[in-house]
């Protein structure tokens, strides 16, 4: 084990400094909008913007990859993407705001493919579990310690700067890496109806899921400004939001485990349903209310995304795996795409603290769904059935997925 991680301790490094510097673009994006005086609707299309990149990347950039090599690769998305950041710092222009954004979602998903693949090829076959659950909890351990960058006081050029040097650092340990270049796979091809006709309620989580936190990143660190609080406030927030996530998806993944999956994506969404509510309820409650609340919510919502891929994976054949994967990850960038659209217009229709409605009515629907699919066909639980924490990522990353063929092979 300690071998893996020597071996992948460049690519989990670069890691850390990636994720923090996107941790904290996101947030900061959001709240500079504002001061800029972008509209709420508009901050919500700008993160849309982001997530149509990331779509289009997931297909275009292997294709660079595969022409360049790993290392050049990365180290061109990582310049370009600094240089995009720097731009967006030099100018106030909505639309060249939104077209530097979609930049940003290409590039980035073009990154997380490079080390996704790496790591895959790096890892010992019998460490890729491991390996794999290290590298999701760097993923959002990162972005919630970003998070506190925000109390950095100066004018949003510094912060944008700041984003500039992490990606740039990030690009060092992959750069200086004596590790030979991996050969990148082509992405699984989809397949949105016979995956829907097979786990409807995989598709349908990983939409809501898309729909959630595609809003939750793009606008609730306004929500959280309109509020009351200061940048560095926001930024605690929005940390003590990611914590949740971090704490609580294992304990809910090893639930969904126990039970079937269906009742606990139902009980998860119900209860993030009455957090949202509890927030839009009650706008003026205490600091520590507050935190319990958003706490709550983030634990919840993170968790539902990788108990959906787990549900795919107990009705798939070995050889159906990355695709109906790939088709859940396309289906739950659409919804984090279409979210901040959705969400950033009810805002703007009514109140900031509508975001919270938007965020119940969704896990309501979620709760509804997933306990009548429940009750309709039951499915026996076996001592096989296991949850591995997971975020949205690349098809790269299930490579590293304890079930995909290859890994199941190994463990029989």
């Amino acid at each position: 084990m300690l071998s893996s991680i020597r071996t992948t301790a460049p690519l989990l490094s670069s890691t850390v400094f990636l994720l923090m510097g996107v941790g904290l673009l996101h947030t900061h994006i959001a709240l500079q909008g504002e001061a800029l005086g972008f509209s709420v609707a508009m901050i919500g299309i700008l993160t849309s913007g982001y997530y149509t990149g990331f779509l289009v990347g997931t297909y275009t950039v292997p294709k660079l990859t595969h022409r360049f090599g790993h290392i050049r690769t990365f180290a061109f998305c990582t310049a370009l993407l600094a240089v995009v950041v720097l731009v967006q710092a030099l100018t106030s222009v909505y639309a060249i705001w939104l077209v530097l954004r979609i930049l940003q979602g290409l590039l980035l998903v073009g990154l997380y493919a490079i080390i996704e693949s790496w790591l895959n090829a790096a890892a010992e076959p019998r460490h890729r579990s491991s390996v794999f659950a290290i590298y999701m909890m760097l993923n959002l351990g990162a972005s919630a310690a970003a998070q506190q960058l925000l109390r950095l006081h100066g004018e949003g050029f510094v912060l944008f700067c700041l984003v500039a040097i992490l990606v740039c650092i990030a690009s060092l340990p992959v750069v200086a890496t004596p590790q030979s270049q991996p050969s990148i796979h082509g992405v699984p091809g989809v397949q949105v109806r016979r995956m829907f006709r097979l786990v409807p309620t995989a598709l349908v989580s990983a939409l809501i899921s898309g729909l959630v936190l595609g809003a939750f990143w793009g606008l609730l660190p306004l929500y959280a400004a309109a509020r009351g609080l200061g940048a560095g406030e926001v930024g605690t927030y929005m940390t003590v939001a990611i914590a949740g996530g971090v704490a609580l998806q294992w304990p809910l993944g090893r639930l969904s485990d126990r039970i079937d999956r269906r009742l606990a994506l139902a009980l998860i969404a119900a209860v993030a349903a009455l957090a949202a509510l509890a927030n839009l309820a009650l706008p003026s409650a205490g600091h520590i209310v507050a935190m319990l609340l958003v706490f709550a919510f983030g634990g919840m919502s993170f968790a539902v995304y990788p108990i959906a891929v787990a549900h795919l994976v107990d009705y798939l054949r070995r050889d159906e795996l990355l695709s109906g994967s790939s088709t859940v990850l396309l289906v739950n960038g659409i919804g984090s795409a279409v979210g901040p659209l959705a969400a950033g217009a009810l805002m703007t229709l009514s109140r900031p603290e509508f975001l919270f409605g938007w965020f119940g009515v969704l896990d309501g629907v979620l709760a509804g769904y997933a306990l009548y699919r429940f009750m309709r066909r039951k499915r026996e639980v076996t001592s096989e059935d296991h949850f591995v924490p997971l975020v949205q990522t690349t098809a790269g990353a299930l490579d590293l997925h304890p079930d995909t063929p290859d890994r199941r092979e190994e463990a029989a």
